[in-house]
């Protein structure tokens, strides 16, 4: 069987990258850009740094900024309709997951009209065009959404958070310049940063994982671990390491997929508006602990890239090894263990909903819903 690898044509990493957009969009001849961005990165001039350069080089563009950390499909059709009506031939994505995934829909839906359902784009969705042209510019070292081809949206009606895996959304540029990440607050990064480590732990450890991502799984499991406490404290090395560290798990974990861990944080974010990495952060080592005994030898590679010494131990031992490692580091950088939203009333319909979940079917481990309302609990 082949197993398929999906990158983007071309990314840009270090600081200062920002700076190669304007010659991106000349050598393209595009006319005017819709850059997708959150309000709380306009209101702290973290999308500035991009606009600026724009305005420096005579470009024309248009900001749209109605996008929640959670997006929605609302979001969605908003900026669809905000892109018509713009004029703009290109998208430019500012921010973490959030924005990025919305312009993704948008640009979706925007090439293959037929879509206009944002719900008919869950899962794996036929469709037949790319997205319009986009230059992903991530402000967050966590979801890597500028490298993969997932997105996910929030379905507000249904207090459920969707999953799209479409090939033909992944960005035509990626921009990783860790200057944009450098205004984010201790919690953010702490909580984007574990986001990353999950990524890098699951798909690792998932059904389809396979010897490319799993090269460069291991490697963003040891940049992240290396990086994180120090980013969190905003080192700028630290913070470099995280934005190469993010990066490269995006693009394993986006050809080989998740598992439990993020389809459980994909509900208490629905149902909680958990943040994203902090639910991820909370669940990974119960999942990891979960999962242990179908994962080989695995967890004594993702103990050694946490940088535990397993010399002499045993399986149970490096397992355990592993699983402390990632319990310490979410500890260090500030993550709770416990989620005071959690309601007893609520287990059947988040574990139902996680069950149901796209990420799901990738665990190393099978979890039925009573499996996972168990694993759940564990966060009371």
């Amino acid at each position: 069987m082949a197993n398929r690898f999906v990158s983007n044509p071309i990314s840009y990493h270090g600081k200062g990258a920002i700076q190669e957009i304007p010659g991106i969009v000349a050598a393209k001849g595009f006319k005017k850009a819709f850059v997708a961005t959150d309000p709380d990165l306009l209101k702290f001039g973290v999308t500035k740094k991009v606009t600026d350069i724009l305005d420096a080089n005579n470009m024309a563009y248009e900001v749209y900024s109605d996008i929640k950390p959670n997006p929605t499909i609302e979001n969605v059709q908003n900026g669809v309709a905000a892109y018509k009506a713009s004029g703009a031939d290109y998208m430019i994505t500012v921010g973490g997951g959030s924005s990025m995934d919305t312009g993704k829909a948008i640009g979706i839906i925007i090439n293959n009209p037929e879509f206009a359902d944002v719900r008919s784009l869950e899962g794996v969705a036929p469709t037949k065009n790319p997205t319009v042209f986009t230059i992903a510019v991530p402000t967050t070292a966590g979801t890597a959404a500028e490298a993969t081809i997932n997105y996910v949206i929030t379905d507000v009606e249904r207090k459920r958070k969707f999953v799209c895996v479409d090939v033909n959304d992944i960005p035509n540029v990626a921009v990783v310049d860790p200057d944009m990440m450098s205004t984010m607050p201790a919690g953010l990064t702490a909580a984007t940063g574990m986001d990353a480590l999950t990524h890098a732990i699951e798909g690792y450890t998932t059904k389809a994982a396979w010897a490319l991502p799993d090269c460069l799984n291991l490697e963003a499991i040891r940049l992240i671990a290396k990086n994180l406490r120090g980013a969190v404290k905003n080192e700028a090395d630290a913070r470099e390491g995280m934005a190469l560290g993010q990066f490269v798990t995006g693009m394993a974990f986006s050809n080989v997929g998740l598992g439990i861990a993020h389809s459980v944080a994909h509900t208490l974010g629905a149902t909680y508006d958990t943040a994203h990495g902090v639910a991820c952060a909370m669940m990974l080592p119960i999942v990891m602990e979960y999962n242990a005994d179908c994962t080989g030898d695995k967890l004594k590679a993702v103990a050694e890239a946490m940088g535990v010494d397993t010399t002499g131990m045993d399986q149970a031992a490096y397992r355990a090894a592993a699983i402390d490692a990632v319990r310490q580091l979410s500890i260090d950088v500030g993550i709770p263990t416990k989620l005071a939203a959690l309601k007893e009333e609520d287990l059947d319909f988040l574990a139902q909903s996680a069950f149901d979940d796209a990420c799901a079917p990738g665990n190393p481990k099978a979890a039925s819903v009573e499996d996972i309302k168990g694993l759940i609990r564990k966060l009371m």
